[in-house]
């Protein structure tokens, strides 16, 4: 599917369904699913707002463990909606504004969350949806999926899914494909670090579950601390600081609770007490 086969993709009404669902199951994994298929998951200013949302209540929840951001249809999304692109056409700068602050803000929180994110991305991920995926822990692909920064091709630019892409597939690829709008394969994808893995479609929900088994093995309190240390760390110039702040998490992490009961699970070669019976 080319970008233009998508810019002239029928816009059929949505249904009265919601346009995002959140599904958690017993072991504490949250789906939160696009659901927008008739216009393959384009953003509007609805969905943004649900997805904030969702975001902020999955944060406050102690016993979800890890989310899987899924999309229903054919695409994973296709980027903005063409009717909220119309309105925004009209809106002064300050309207633009507010607007732009929202994507921000709600992307900030899905890059922010303390469990562990999968992206499992098929179809369509275009403009707005490759700063989703990039935003996400890891991402699962299959094989036919396509992606494309389109932003330029419409006079725009990337600037709040920015951050996350640059950091994804680092700035030097992001000159290219910033400039380009070329459509590129999962493979590429996979190659610039975009995606984590590339799989046949049939084999997509079977690769998360593999990496979702795993996660649920670990300490929930250790997989926080541990994505919390990434963030801070990466920024961090190799000097006396640096040692400092990771000699503090770690004896912090070892004197905790999870770090305790993992510690002493292990000497006693015994589950951890967070471990599901079924995993």
């Amino acid at each position: 599917m080319t970008l233009s086969n998508l810019e002239q993709l029928d816009q059929k009404p949505d249904t009265s369904e919601p346009s995002v669902l959140l599904e958690i199951n017993a072991q504490g994994v949250a789906t939160v699913t696009l659901n927008r298929p008739n216009v393959h998951n384009a953003f509007d200013h609805h969905l943004i707002n649900q997805l904030t949302l969702i975001f902020q209540s999955l944060e406050s929840k102690n016993s979800v463990r890890v989310m899987v951001l899924a999309a229903n249809g054919k695409s994973f999304s296709a980027g903005a909606d063409i009717n909220w692109m119309q309105g925004m056409a009209s809106y002064t700068y300050q309207e633009n504004l507010a607007d732009a602050n929202a994507l921000a803000k709600m992307l900030q929180l899905l890059n922010t969350l303390k469990v562990p994110t999968i992206a499992r991305v098929q179809g369509a991920a275009f403009g707005g949806a490759i700063g989703l995926i990039a935003c996400c822990d890891m991402a699962i692909g299959s094989k036919l999926s396509k992606f494309c920064l389109s932003e330029v091709k419409l006079g725009l630019i990337p600037a709040t899914i920015s951050p996350y892409v640059i950091e994804a597939i680092g700035a030097r690829q992001a000159r290219r494909y910033f400039s380009t709008a070329e459509v590129f394969s999962a493979r590429r994808a996979r190659r610039i670090g975009l995606l984590n893995e590339a799989v046949a479609e049939e084999e997509l929900d079977r690769t998360i579950e593999n990496i979702i088994e795993h996660i649920l093995k670990n300490s929930p309190l250790a997989i926080t601390a541990a994505k919390q240390l990434i963030q801070e760390v990466q920024h961090l110039n190799k000097s006396e600081d640096i040692i400092s702040i990771t000699s503090q998490k770690i004896a912090k992490v070892r004197v905790s609770e999870q770090g305790q009961e993992g510690l002493n699970a292990f000497l006693q070669k015994r589950p951890a007490n967070w471990k599901p019976t079924n995993v």
